[in-house]
């Protein structure tokens, strides 16, 4: 995943952009029985952790990206003995293996900071693009319990197994991300050949037995950990550009992306590569041995993308799939030293936001080197929690409701036909104001209204168009949450 822009940016103003891109995406729906109820129930759920570490998290920088020869300003070399020289770059990236000892891993705080804030599930980065494995891999030595890592004696080396208990034990869904792509082996980027960029550095169609060696090691590396780590919800897979390509494809592709992905001076920042990973193959082994997997090939039109999940930004409206917004809570998506983090009331807006579009949330926070979370990251997921814990059920297993939004006020609706308006505090606001107005929904004659977290009824006066609900002086002083206060419509007029 590449580096995020500026958190602040990438909230609300990117939302014309990723509409753009997303509205006219197509879907494949899935037929699979048992997927489909996951899926339902998986779009219920809401809210996930999702947590990219690695051996880079020692140097602060872009997750994998620095060795991969694309000229792009976000993934330049900055750290080793010899950033200007792409050769010692690798040695020396690969060489933080050797150092990397995160003796204050503690999955269990995680877990638990998780079920507080409210989520549901989480999805951890068993491999990403640079082809270090973070749990214990009979393919691979370039891995966590690897005899040159300092931390593979350490209790808790396999740290996959370690995560997945703590979160299953809070009763939190599971999900492995797992890089499609592989810099490191041998099978993708071949040592005989320089790799270009992000692809296979050779010709699969010339070198099918190499090719197949790849798609066998992929294969086995994502049955092994769908064998041995326990039940696992969902199979997150990163690295679109590995897929099947007819040569129509092919050729419309460079003729649209050719301008774009060129330089001035006509160097080509990636190309488009047929290297097809078998994924019809996978998929169907993957349910033999995990049953209703959801499966995510991420950025890859078929039936093997169970959901898609813009990435660092919100659409401006609903999408007719299901949809994941995957969003940095500070920095980029691996970890950064000083990074700042959303406030909790940037936070909560954003959730409600992407809730109230029919999506889910999946926010994403990088362990340090050592092991640990930022301070900020666990008061982020502190604000979360304290605000769930009044507003939950106007999150949890609801669907969007026209308009979804009436400029600060957003709306959902449950299953018993109750409709949620959610005031999002403005700039400077620390109370719901005394009157909200609503114009876009009219409730029922005689329909109840309430503030959540509050049993009060609140006296409501319907308009030609909308109502207006007036909020008592004692509510306001004695507010049952901070950042955003939801009203309860009990029924309204259809």
């Amino acid at each position: 995943m590449k580096k995020s822009i500026a958190i602040i940016a990438l909230l609300f103003s990117v939302q014309i952009f990723s509409q753009a891109i997303y509205e006219d995406e197509r879907y494949v729906p899935e037929t699979d029985p048992l997927v489909l109820k996951n899926l339902e129930e998986w779009q219920g759920k809401k809210f996930g952790l999702l947590m990219h570490w690695g051996t880079y998290s020692q140097w602060g920088i872009v997750e994998s990206w620095s060795i991969c020869p694309e000229d792009y300003g976000w993934c330049e070399r900055k750290k080793g003995s010899n950033p200007s020289n792409y050769n010692d770059y690798i040695k020396d990236y690969e060489g933080l293996r050797k150092t990397f000892n995160p003796v204050k891993f503690d999955p269990e705080r995680w877990a638990k900071a998780a079920k507080y804030a409210g989520m549901k599930y989480m999805v951890f980065t068993t491999k990403h693009h640079d082809g270090f494995n973070m749990y214990d891999t009979k393919y691979s030595d370039y891995k966590i319990t690897s005899k040159d890592v300092p931390f593979h004696s350490n209790p808790k080396a396999d740290v996959l197994k370690e995560v997945f208990n703590a979160f299953r034990t809070e009763k939190i869904s599971t999900g492995a991300y797992f890089s499609k792509p592989d810099w490191h082996s041998e099978y993708y980027w071949d040592p005989y050949f320089p790799p270009f960029d992000r692809n296979v550095n050779y010709d699969p169609a010339l070198y099918p037995e190499k090719w197949q060696k790849y798609v066998d090691f992929t294969h086995n590396q994502i049955m092994e950990i769908l064998t041995n780590y326990g039940k696992v919800d969902i199979l997150w897979l990163d690295g679109g550009w590995v897929r099947k390509r007819d040569q129509v494809n092919i050729k419309e592709n460079y003729a649209e992306k050719f301008t774009e992905n060129e330089s001035k001076n006509g160097f080509i920042k990636h190309r488009v590569v047929d290297q097809d990973p078998k994924m019809d193959e996978l998929v169907a082994k993957a349910r033999v041995k995990q049953p209703g997997l959801i499966v995510v090939d991420r950025a890859v039109h078929g039936k093997n993308q169970n959901y898609l999940t813009p990435e660092g930004r919100v659409p401006a409206k609903t999408l007719p799939y299901p949809w994941e917004s995957c969003i940095p809570a500070g920095g980029g998506w691996s970890y950064t030293p000083d990074a700042q983090y959303l406030t909790g009331r940037q936070g909560i807006h954003m959730l409600v936001d992407i809730v109230a579009k029919g999506g889910n949330l999946l926010l994403n926070i990088a362990p340090s080197p050592e092991g640990e979370w930022d301070k900020a990251a666990y008061d982020l997921l502190q604000a979360y929690g304290d605000w769930m814990k009044v507003n939950c059920t106007a999150i949890y297993n609801t669907k969007p409701i026209e308009p979804y939004k009436e400029e600060n006020i957003c709306f959902t609706q449950n299953k018993a036909g109750n409709v949620y308006a959610f005031y999002l505090a403005k700039d400077g606001e620390n109370k719901i104001p005394a009157e909200v107005t609503v114009k876009s929904i009219s409730p029922k004659k005689g329909t109840k209204i309430t503030l959540l977290g509050s049993k009060t009824a609140l006296k409501w006066t319907k308009f030609d168009k909308g109502f207006k609900v007036l909020i008592p002086e004692s509510l306001r002083n004695n507010l049952p949450c901070k950042e955003a206060w939801t009203l309860k419509i009990e029924a309204i007029n259809r």
